[in-house]
């Protein structure tokens, strides 16, 4: 009998828990976005230089390099937004035509430069000065917010509203009760950067850029509890 009552007695501590594990649940997602023009532009230049010798060509990389920041800060940028990287030294190697080995023919020297640019209406003319004396390569130009958590945070709330709406739709639907939420999670794509939609639509300057427009994403999910009837 001793062992029959404890084998009760843990049957119903048990039960509860089981019967919460069991609790219907409804997981929605919901996805909010929040369009808005850019302002700021990041562009990256290559600034390539060739010498008869490894010295030659790094000392005339290094002149070009110098030359491209000092036209940079003339148009307005800021050291704190200047970045170089990516520095590289390369035989220039040129093939026989008689079929004996390749031999080397010069050096080049290359350098990568990062610019920030927080003023879009002059972005036209920083590219304008880059490429005139010592950038000879340009790899891309990218736009973005300076500050884009506000832009996040309203695509946030944008998001939980969807996935309200759809949890009330679903239910309604359904014909059962929406009980309280359970568990909020934030995911899909709202840790990635900004991505630009580009419009047509040309800036006035020296250099012709469309800036377009920057969509912020944010996804959200919700578990919420279903009401037994």
């Amino acid at each position: 009998m001793h062992i029959a009552k404890v084998l009760m007695l843990c049957t119903a501590l048990i039960l509860p828990g089981a019967a919460l594990a069991e609790t219907p649940r409804l997981t929605v997602t919901g996805e909010g976005t929040v369009a808005g023009r850019p302002d700021m532009a990041t562009i990256t230049l290559g600034v390539t230089s060739q010498g008869a010798t490894a010295a030659e060509a790094m000392s005339a990389n290094g002149e070009n390099l110098a030359r491209v920041l000092e036209r940079l800060k003339t148009a307005g940028i800021e050291d704190r937004d200047l970045q170089t990287s990516g520095l590289s030294l390369n035989p220039n190697w040129t093939q026989n035509p008689d079929g004996a080995a390749p031999q080397i023919d010069g050096y080049v020297a290359s350098n990568m430069l990062t610019v920030r640019v927080r003023t879009l209406d002059r972005l036209g003319a920083v590219l304008d000065q880059a490429v005139q004396d010592g950038a000879n390569t340009l790899h891309g130009v990218g736009f973005g917010l300076s500050d884009p958590e506000p832009a996040m945070d309203e695509a946030r709330k944008r998001a939980v509203a969807k996935a309200q709406a759809r949890a009330r739709l679903l239910t309604e639907a359904a014909g059962v009760t929406l009980g309280p939420i359970m568990e909020i999670r934030e995911g899909g794509d709202a840790g990635q950067p900004p991505m630009p939609m580009y419009r047509e639509a040309a800036m006035a300057a020296p250099v012709p850029v469309a800036e377009g427009e920057i969509e912020t994403a944010a996804q959200v999910t919700l578990v919420y509890e279903l009401k037994q009837p």
